[in-house]
């Protein structure tokens, strides 16, 4: 069986699912593009734990957790089955590399996990795990969660870390109000310089992204949203590059950017 890659993806508001747009479109086509694997490791950042937790829920729900939204928002469900074997194996590679792990019965898929996979396995037939994120943890932390969890790549397992390469919410309201479309140079500097130190494989400056990257605290207020690239970064192979497979921006501050780590 080839291995799956490790995949970053950007999932932006939750309209992702419904608006056309370029990230949209991109998700549309990326599912066929992958193919289909065996199951779906999911670490989202709308997750958040003080330790690594796996969701061992067999039908997982569908999880609404915004407000404000159209209704056919709400109306939408993404009926994936879960799968406890993918979590439970997750969780021993885990305690294996010496973490402290935890299991949810029932944790449903929040809108970081369906939204992107609505667009990209729109028929739910992909069995869905699930991992949680720690906010109050470093990017480090993070990237030794994505080495522990490569194994898994080669078990068929699609490691899908999903948040938004850049995330500031007052931004966000603020350019919505005045219409504007266009990136500011503040986006577009930080996209840059992730998209080049991910290409150079300049790994100790993406873990110190937060003092090494121009105008790191304005994308990033908090660092929630670019933890599970940290992940997918770590469960890449040794030596090999990752690839920018989309780059586009929504409401102008929203970078929309996914990577794949082979």
């Amino acid at each position: 069986m080839p291995s799956t890659p490790a995949l970053f993806l950007s999932h932006g508001s939750p309209m992702l699912a419904l608006e056309e747009n370029e990230a949209h479109r991109f998700l549309k086509g990326f599912g066929a593009q992958l193919g289909k694997p065996r199951a779906i490791l999911s670490v989202s950042a709308h997750w958040e734990t003080q330790i690594p937790v796996v969701s061992l829920a067999e039908t997982p729900e569908t999880i609404h957790d915004f407000g404000g939204f159209p209704q056919a928002l709400f109306d939408m469900r993404y009926p994936a089955p879960g799968s406890p074997e993918v979590s439970e194996r997750a969780g021993r590679l885990l305690l294996e590399a010496g973490f402290d792990v935890r299991a949810h019965p029932s944790r449903g898929l929040d809108h970081g996990s369906w939204v992107p996979l609505s667009l990209m396995y729109p028929q739910a037939d992909v069995p869905v795990a699930q991992l949680s994120i720690q906010p109050d943890e470093s990017p480090e932390h993070h990237y030794r969660l994505g080495q522990a969890l490569r194994p898994l790549r080669d078990e068929g397992v699609l490691i899908l870390a999903s948040g938004s390469l850049t995330h500031n919410l007052r931004a966000l309201f603020s350019t919505r109000r005045e219409g504007l479309i266009e990136a500011p140079d503040w986006v577009v500097r930080f996209g840059d310089w992730m998209a080049e130190a991910v290409a150079e494989q300049r790994v100790d400056d993406l873990l110190n992204y937060r003092s090494r990257a121009p105008f790191a605290a304005e994308n990033h207020p908090t660092d929630e949203h670019l933890l599970p690239l940290f992940v997918a970064l770590g469960a890449g192979s040794p030596g090999t590059a990752g690839v920018p497979v989309h780059r586009s921006h929504t409401y102008g501050v929203l970078a929309m950017d996914a990577y794949a780590f082979s």
